[in-house]
């Protein structure tokens, strides 16, 4: 307790953002303070620490181990103060706050159109930074404390000190040009095993869903293009002999007038939940529960139009 009353709680602020952006021009940002303060306050803070903190490495900063460490104590007590000096309630009107989120572009593709108008009319600012990763690397960011929140397909097997929520259930539908499919519009599983594939994966080998289903049944496809792009990935197959298996809701914006086509996989695949994923540490942050619940009200408004223009 004695060693607390040398230390001026604003450095804890400081090292956190250091430790953050790895990086004392952009802390300096975050902190909107000068660059030379905060690589005073850097300097402090390493004869605090009897440690560099920050090691120069090709050209940037790396973090030691003992900074490595310091990372999640420091941010769970960073809030934990912040939640006594602060009052827990939270006017999106006025609030300033920037948030981190982790989804490929398909997670973008089906809400946030909707849910950045909604942030626009309710909480004007509140800033977004959208990152796209792996599952896992999204998923690593989050229980780090690098992410605010990730969205995608998530095992049910993850740290107990992560939180889920699904969003929805998404199926798969195929897209072919139109020209190469028979009368029916639709292809038999010869004829789908026999053409080549587009794989939309953050990585080739990728090990998702509609692999497994094709090796349960002792099948295989030839993946000629593979990407982790799904938009793109759309418009490659007009004009081509490709075939594209992916999330049904991928193909929202296809016209049913151009040049390609919508149809049933010929094999069952499963169908996944789409999950919401965040860190338990965040569950008494006033702004972050209300984010979370503006995105759920946002895609449970657009699925219930997705009904009525069904039905």
């Amino acid at each position: 307790m004695n060693n607390l009353r040398r230390i001026d709680l604003n450095l804890l602020v400081t090292l956190h953002a250091l430790l953050v952006e790895k990086h004392v021009s952009r802390a300096a940002l975050r902190l909107h303070k000068s660059q030379p303060a905060v690589s005073h306050a850097l300097a402090h803070l390493r004869t605090l620490f009897d440690d560099p903190l920050l090691v120069r490495r090709s050209g940037r900063l790396e973090l030691t181990s003992r900074a490595s460490e310091l990372i999640l104590p420091l941010t769970d007590v960073l809030e934990q103060l912040g939640a006594l000096i602060e009052t827990p309630e939270f006017n999106p009107l006025s609030a300033k706050r920037v948030f981190r989120l982790a989804m490929s572009d398909y997670g973008a593709r089906v809400f946030m159109p909707s849910l950045v108008r909604s942030l626009r009319m309710l909480a004007p600012g509140i800033e977004l930074e959208v990152s796209q990763g792996s599952r896992e690397a999204m998923m690593a960011d989050v229980f780090d404390g690098e992410t605010d929140m990730a969205f995608g397909v998530f095992s049910d097997k993850v740290p107990e000190a992560l939180c889920m929520h699904t969003l929805f259930v998404e199926s798969f539908a195929c897209l072919a040009d139109k020209k190469t499919l028979p009368e029916t519009g639709i292809l038999d599983q010869d004829s789908w095993l026999a053409r080549p594939h587009i794989l939309v994966a953050m990585q080739s080998g990728a090990n998702n869903e509609i692999e497994r289903a094709l090796s349960g049944a002792g099948l295989s496809r030839h993946v000629v293009m593979t990407l982790p792009h799904w938009g793109i990935a759309n418009q490659l197959v007009a004009g081509t002999d490709l075939i594209l298996t992916a999330a049904r809701r991928s193909f929202d914006m296809t016209d049913s007038n151009s040049q390609v086509k919508i149809f049933e996989p010929p094999f069952p695949i499963e169908s996944f939940d789409f999950k919401l994923l965040w860190h338990q540490r965040r569950e008494g942050d006033a702004a972050h529960n209300w984010l979370r619940q503006l995105i759920i009200s946002v895609l449970n408004s657009e699925l219930n139009e997705e009904v009525r223009r069904t039905t």
